[in-house]
């Protein structure tokens, strides 16, 4: 379950009773990881040079996702820390602290099964149904998307027919709370001593009920909390909740971030929101650029084109030609749309027949996998490719 590399010939630090297979390459890792898929863990000890120790990471982020990642340094040093995990290290540990190893190690085994990595003997990795997600991005603040992402929430859920599960990843302004009108009670911030250890039960003792089928992680109530919401903790979170849900949507700061990477990793869909305004195209296509560098594959992205009929002297094929992408849904301009957030009730529940209601729907269609449930999912980006 774990290969320690060490080109130095350093012992494994972990102690004399762990039987772990050591290689004295990078070379010789990939060769013996090739050899088991099974593999889920890899040490890099303190002898890997730090360059070809965070190039390793960085390779096995994309090409295999599930693996876990752990450096061993003499030193630890803050620009070390925030590169490895740029990286995707999954911890950077002393080199000299056996326990604090073995502790590691055990969390990135933990996170590798809930992941999906674990096969069982002799068999193949194991594949079940799970959660298609769906997160809904803009570049720029303002476009409608956490309108889009809860009226999309409900509309999946199908009065109760799917479990739901809305994250609010803004973690410093997030506006679902607000818009639900729900107390954060509970939010993301009270996973953090969770961190390493989440389960089923710990999850579902964060989530804010909103109606059947539709279950809530609010955003931190107070923007310095988010500033401790690790990456790893959303990897944990996101691969916790696709074992509960039907579906998850994801609504996220107009921004990329370390955790709203981490989400974008694990999505099926991305819905890109846009409005017929020079600003947000050209954020738009910044967007899509970014994606692009990213690996996240084409054919998996949704561009909503907000207030498509508003009179502002660009067309939708303006707008299109502008974005270099066809526009997936066409949501109109509606008053009633800030009367249903001013009044806590999505457009979706109030009004499902309204034109804005119906383009939800749309949406919510071209988000479904075929049956409702996700096929075995395929990790891709900054963190996995789609394989």
């Amino acid at each position: 379950m774990t290969v320690y590399c060490d080109p130095t010939r350093r012992p494994w630090p972990g102690g004399p009773d762990d039987r772990v297979p050591t290689v004295e390459s990078l070379a010789a890792l990939a060769a013996a990881l090739d050899a088991d898929p099974a593999e889920q863990l890899a040490v890099l000890g303190a002898g890997v040079p730090l360059a070809e120790a965070l190039g390793c990471a960085e390779d096995y982020r994309i090409n295999r996702p599930t693996l876990g990642v752990l450096l061993l340094r003499d030193q630890l040093e803050v620009t070390v820390l925030a590169a490895a995990i740029r990286a995707g290290v999954r911890e950077v540990v002393p080199a000299g602290d056996p326990a604090t190893l073995r502790a590691a190690a055990e969390r990135s085994l933990r996170l590798s099964m809930q992941l999906g990595a674990a096969a069982p003997p002799g068999g193949t990795p194991q594949q079940r149904p799970e959660a298609q997600v769906v997160t809904v991005f803009a570049g720029k603040g303002g476009c409608g998307k956490s309108t889009v992402a809860t009226n999309l929430a409900v509309t999946l859920a199908a009065g109760g027919t799917h479990r739901v599960c809305l994250i609010d990843l803004d973690l410093q302004f997030g506006d679902v709370g607000i818009m639900l009108q729900l107390a954060p009670d509970r939010t993301i911030a009270d996973a953090i001593p969770m961190a390493g250890r989440l389960d089923e039960a710990g999850l579902r003792s964060l989530l804010t009920s909103y109606r059947p089928g539709v279950e809530v992680l609010l955003a931190p109530a107070r923007p310095a909390e988010g500033d401790h919401v690790t990456r790893q903790l959303i990897t944990e979170l996101v691969a916790q909740a696709r074992t509960m849900f039907d579906y998850i949507v994801v609504d996220t700061p107009p921004y990329f971030s370390d955790q709203v990477l981490a989400a974008l990793d694990l999505t099926d869909r991305f819905v890109l929101v846009v409005t017929p305004d020079l600003p947000t195209l050209k954020s738009i296509r910044l967007t899509l650029d970014m994606f692009e560098l990213l690996g996240y594959a084409a054919e998996r992205r949704l561009v909503l084109l907000n207030r498509a009929d508003s009179a502002v002297g660009l067309t939708v094929s303006d707008v299109e030609r502008a974005v270099g992408s066809r526009m997936a849904v066409l949501m109109p301009s509606s008053r009633d749309v800030p009367v249903s957030v001013n009044r806590g009730v999505p457009l979706a529940v109030e009004k499902p027949r309204h034109p804005v209601s119906r383009a939800i729907g749309t949406l919510a269609e071209r988000c479904a996998p075929e049956g409702g449930r996700a096929a075995t999912h395929r990790r891709r980006g900054i963190f996995g490719r789609r394989s």
